[in-house]
């Protein structure tokens, strides 16, 4: 038997055949045929409480090593956009490649396929947690100096970068399993696996940090400390759980295959493309306030810009359904559908984070006063929200359709408009600022570059092939 990537299934008929599986034909009847609006909502909720769980690991240490100086909290801004990186390349771009081939292998009845997929991300993921724990290990602390950092701020960077890059090679196979048991459609196990390792987190890294009771006083390393043993929890969690024939896909040994390795890749990659291009987005930011004005500029450039990357784990909780949901119809060849599904992501996603950055815009303080009261880093974080702020909205729009891309296997539009705002950002902003010697022309550049993202992804996936060649309704 030949499967659709052209190898042979394993040398043998599947072993379990689709209808056997009760729990994910029962899911995938609702995907392909339930109400997408109820649907999409119902999902949802535990995948947004992940991701937002999973940020506040973040924005929690922020807050407790504010307390440290400033400088820790400059040194904090240089780390945090290389370790979202990590967290939104292993959970939303190779996470949402994995959830994608397993989505559209069991929307095509094919469950060997859906099986084959645990071993080969395993593999991915290893291999890359390796390698970037090396390079950001030895090419460190150049690339704070060019991201801005200099002196005390520097060293704070690099002591809490040290011990998270590490270990970091755990967050990558706990975002991988995580994805594993996304791609068939359970959302409510990963919200209970993350959220559990968070509630853990949040009283250890202040034990670790400031050295309570008995624990030891490390510092800035202990928010490090604190958080790789988070990620070490989610990892054995989630083995535990497909290991244990819980999910609906099966851990198998067997024959890896280059096939496979595309499959994932080929959508996988391309967002982990998409990620880089969004970190690259806010590093070229940083660096730009860091070079031009100093670390108090930074600090609250910072902590505001902080706030887009939570809306970044808010709209992955409404993007990991969209990649299951579209990845099952495109996969069963009801391609209208998926589109419908898309747009009511998308919808959700502008909501959500328009709601946010008005609110925001409004009442900055209310937000930077979380990490600090230096005035330099108020003034400087409120004139970013109130200008970037009004259009998160748009941000939010292409992001969910981000994500219906990868569900159907196409990120070459997305890939483009983020590199469209990455250039408005980094070459717009340095024009503004040369031109102007003032923030705020950056600041309107970052919002132009949002604008353009969204409304970019929104009039591709109208037009995208997926979407209109396929049958059914």
């Amino acid at each position: 038997m030949v499967d659709r990537f052209g190898s042979t299934l394993l040398g043998r008929e599947q072993s379990v055949a689709p209808a056997t599986r009760i729990a994910p034909v029962s899911r995938r009847a609702l995907f392909l045929d339930g109400p997408i609006g109820v649907t999409l909502l119902r999902l949802s909720w535990p995948n947004v409480l992940i991701m937002v769980a999973q940020a506040a690991t973040g924005l929690v240490e922020t807050w407790y090593l504010a307390h440290l100086g400033t400088d820790v909290l400059a040194g904090m801004a240089l780390v945090f956009p290389v370790v979202m990186l990590m967290q939104m390349m292993s959970g939303g771009a190779l996470g949402g490649g994995i959830a994608s081939a397993i989505a559209r292998a069991i929307g095509a009845g094919r469950d060997d396929d859906a099986d084959a997929v645990v071993l080969h991300a395993l593999v991915i993921d290893l291999a890359l947690g390796a390698s970037l724990s090396a390079a950001v290990l030895a090419f460190g602390p150049s690339l704070y100096r060019a991201l801005g950092g200099e002196g005390a701020s520097l060293d704070a960077a690099l002591t809490y970068s040290n011990v998270v890059f590490l270990g970091i090679i755990l967050l990558w196979v706990m975002n991988g399993l995580s994805a594993v048991i996304r791609g068939t459609g359970n959302m409510l196990v990963p919200a209970l696996g993350i959220c559990g390792g968070v509630a853990i987190l949040v009283p250890l890294s202040p034990l670790l940090i400031f050295g309570i009771g008995p624990f030891p006083r490390i510092g800035v390393a202990g928010g490090g400390v604190a958080l790789l043993l988070y990620y070490l929890g989610g990892t054995l969690f989630f083995g535990w759980y497909i290991l244990s024939g819980r999910c609906e896909v099966r851990f198998r040994w067997g024959r890896l295959r280059l096939a496979m390795f595309r499959e994932i890749l080929r959508v996988g990659g391309l967002a982990a493309l998409t990620s880089l291009q969004t970190n690259l987005t806010i590093a070229a930011a940083t660096s730009l306030i860091g070079h031009w004005f100093g670390p108090s500029e930074v600090a609250g450039f910072g902590t505001a810009a902080r706030l887009e990357y939570l809306l970044i784990p808010l709209i992955f909780g409404v993007g990991g359904t969209v990649v299951s949901m579209v990845g099952m119809n495109v996969g069963a060849g009801r391609g209208r559908r998926a589109l419908r599904i898309a747009l009511t992501g998308g919808l959700a996603g502008f909501v959500m984070t328009e709601t946010i950055g008005l609110s925001a815009a409004f009442w900055p303080e209310a937000w930077l006063r979380l990490f600090g009261s230096d005035p330099a880093m108020l003034a400087s974080g409120s004139s970013y929200l109130r200008i970037v702020g009004p259009f998160y909205g748009f941000y939010g729009l292409g992001f969910a359709l981000y994500f219906a891309g990868q569900g159907a296997g196409t990120l070459l539009w997305p890939l483009l408009a983020g590199l469209t705002r990455l250039i408005l950002v980094a070459v717009g902003g340095w024009l503004a600022l040369s031109l102007t010697g003032a923030s705020f022309g950056l600041y309107a550049m970052i919002a132009l570059g949002l604008f353009v993202y969204g409304t970019v992804i929104l009039f591709a996936t109208l037009r995208a092939g997926w979407a209109h060649d396929a049958t059914g309704l």
